[in-house]
């Protein structure tokens, strides 16, 4: 970093050339043996920036670890979050902490989330996660500086599949329309993105005559040769022009890793221990780290949250987690799987058009075309550009065609909510929309991956139909069922990480109609203790209470059941609501009579199904007079954070478990 007096201590001296060849290189290992304690995070896109951030971070950049609100210090945005281990790692060889922390990447508590948290650690910027806007956040930052005369710098981090962004061009022109000579793009050009080439995707060429065409000034270097690096970056910090100026690197991903280099699977994927060991061979940083302290690290850090979970859990004679014990067993699945294998199944008709969103392979749309190849005329990936992507939906709709419109939940449900609101349901036309990856199961990646508020957005939009399966085999069933049987705007929310199947093909599934399930005592298989049946067809048992869930937070619930009974001898009623828009009126009308106690249980922001259930039961007349015992079980008002999956659950109070101490609480209470 610059040599800078910031009246607490000397901010740095410069490296040479190749002393930050040497520390670049360094900091790919450490890279990597951050990733691999995480078991999950970005390889390739970060080490292919490593050369870049040694020379601005360590060299061109004014910032001070001692300070690190330092007012007049340059701001590094970070617009391409995912490639937060590059962040952590550029942080730690700047001093703002010791490099062992970088063990607690992704970990729950630790303040090295999956994507950047800037109110969690000193040297972040800015939250980060979704992508195109930390882009914009920059130019305010850079306006600002403009308005208080300061001379500092606004550096953005960005990558090539985020230019396929509409909100980038916004920015890029608002920048120059500005004269923002004191905004300075660092573009990492590696020419991947997580479905494949960037050309092949989505054509991003002639990218640095775009930016021309809109005003900056390009630079365009090879961003692995540092005796580019260093002079571009000191001319775009040294400009007084009236034009921003954009780095434009070229480099490649996985850069310093041979089976890593421009391989796109390595995108979001973290090295195993073997993988590791060669990376750090190839590197000559073979005796560099001491890796089993870096392990050691993260296993005691994580025996000491796994006892911190263990001991806000409520407890019980025994324990009743999943498949800990000699029966009750339960087949894990994730629940994704089960929309690619209806697109895989029912894609043949050729009506059907799937709309990739840059993570086709991830969330299971990519099984329409993956062993038929015949519909890849039907087959149409829009990049990473959430809002255009539904409102070429919503055309292909008004064309007559049924377009699968699929992106992370987070993105799908709000990134393009106008989109949806207009072009979508205002219009209601035929779209079904895919928000995969919802609830804090998601894990790892962090709060801004984990779609907690869609429940909210989609089942307040007049028109849209709002279904939540419990289980793969559920979720195959409801898009078999949305495709065809439910004409008009569309949303299917499931998770990301294996949860308990808990229904068969055999067991009922109608759109829009509840189904009960009932624990009837202990069997050998999880699925087999319960009788499942439609709402409308059970008789009442008398119950004591009713736990009402949907999605994998069902599971949860059922599990709340046996616990219920065998600590208790509580008997409840399970009731699935798979579809939460149009709401199974009549199933929890029946339920409040009936039992006379409810507990609502979602993995999701408390109220985005619980809410419509009160309102039901407040706003029936048959229920004018009656005392009935409610509440709710979800996620507090607040975001996720970064840890396992089944970590997460437990944090979050989401557990069978915590269900069913506030079940208890609640029959107790009346």
């Amino acid at each position: 970093m610059n040599s800078v007096n910031t009246g607490t201590i000397m901010a740095g001296t410069d490296m040479t050339i190749e002393q930050l060849k040497k520390r670049a290189n360094y900091m790919r290992g450490l890279n990597l043996v951050s990733l691999c304690c995480a078991g999950s995070g970005h390889s390739g896109g970060t080490l292919s920036m490593m050369d870049l951030l040694a020379a601005l971070y360590l060299r061109v950049a004014k910032h001070d670890p001692k300070k690190p609100d330092w007012d007049d210090r340059d701001r590094i945005v970070w617009s391409a979050g995912h490639k937060a281990p590059a962040l952590y790692v550029s942080l730690a060889v700047s001093g703002y902490f010791p490099e062992e922390e970088l063990a607690k990447l992704r970990a729950l508590g630790a303040p090295y989330q999956g994507h950047p948290h800037w109110r969690d650690l000193p040297g972040v910027e800015m939250s980060a996660g979704s992508l195109g806007q930390g882009f914009s956040v920059g130019i305010g930052m850079a306006l600002a500086a403009k308005l208080d005369k300061k001379d500092h710098k606004i550096y953005i981090i960005s990558s090539d599949g985020e230019q396929q962004e509409g909100s980038m061009w916004e920015a890029a022109m608002c920048a120059s329309n500005f004269k923002l000579n004191n905004l300075i793009m660092i573009l990492d050009r590696n020419h991947l993105q997580i479905d494949g080439r960037t050309e092949d995707v989505m054509k991003l060429e002639p990218l640095a005559d775009k930016y021309r065409a809109f005003g900056w000034e390009v630079i365009e270097i090879d961003g692995h040769d540092m005796e580019q690096i260093v002079p571009a970056l000191e001319k775009a910090r040294d400009n007084t022009g009236d034009k921003p100026i954009c780095i434009l690197a070229t480099t490649i991903k996985g850069k310093g890793i041979s089976f890593m280099e421009d391989v796109a699977g390595w995108h979001g994927k973290s090295p195993n221990r073997e993988e590791l060991d060669k990376s750090l061979v190839e590197l000559g940083l073979t005796d560099t780290f001491d890796v089993q302290k870096y392990f050691k690290s993260i296993n005691d850090y994580q025996v000491k949250v796994e006892t911190g979970l263990t001991t806000k859990m409520p407890k019980y004679s025994r324990d009743y987690w999943w498949n800990t014990g000699d029966n009750m067993k339960a087949e894990m699945d994730p629940t994704r799987k089960g929309m690619g294998r209806a697109l895989d199944e029912y894609g043949d008709d050729e009506r059907i058009c799937c709309i990739g969103a840059d993570i086709s392979g991830s969330i299971t749309i990519s099984n329409f075309y993956d062993k038929h190849p015949e519909r890849l005329n039907r087959w149409f990936s829009v990049g990473i550009a959430e809002q255009g992507g539904t409102t070429v939906a919503a055309g292909l709709a008004r064309e007559g065609k049924i377009p699968v419109f699929g992106t992370y939940g987070v993105f799908s449900s709000a990134r393009n909510l106008d989109q949806l609101r207009v072009s979508v349901a205002y219009a209601k036309l035929n779209v079904l929309i895919v928000g995969a990856h919802g609830g804090v199961s998601v894990g790892p990646d962090g709060a801004t991956h984990q779609e907690l508020e869609s429940l909210f957005q989609m089942c307040g939009m007049p028109n849209m139909n709002v279904s939540a399966p419990c289980d793969s085999v559920e979720v195959k069933k409801a898009t078999r069922g949305l495709l065809f049987e439910v004409v008009g705007p569309k949303y299917l929310r499931f998770a990301r990480e294996a949860t308990p199947i808990i229904t068969t093909e055999e067991t009922p599934y109608i759109f829009g109609k509840a189904n009960i399930f009932r624990y009837r005592g202990e069997k050998e298989n999880f699925i087999d203790a319960f009788d499942v049946c439609l709402a409308e067809n059970y008789k009442d048992e008398k119950e004591d209470l009713t736990l009402i869930a949907c999605g994998p937070e069902t599971a949860e619930a059922c599990r709340a059941a046996w616990i219920l009974k065998e600590e208790f001898g509580l008997e409840t009623r399970v009731v699935n609501l798979h579809t939460i828009k149009p709401l199974d009126r009549q199933a929890i009308i029946r339920a409040a009579v009936e039992t006379g106690a409810i507990l609502t249980c979602e993995e999701h922001q408390v109220g985005g199904m619980g809410n419509w259930i009160a309102s039901t039961v407040l706003c029936d007349t048959a229920l004018a007079g009656k005392r009935i015992h409610f509440d709710m079980l979800g996620v507090q008002d607040r975001f996720g954070e970064s840890g396992k999956s089944w970590q997460l659950i437990k944090e979050f109070g989401l557990s069978a478990e915590h269900i069913a101490e506030k079940a208890k609480k609640l029959v107790d209470n009346r």
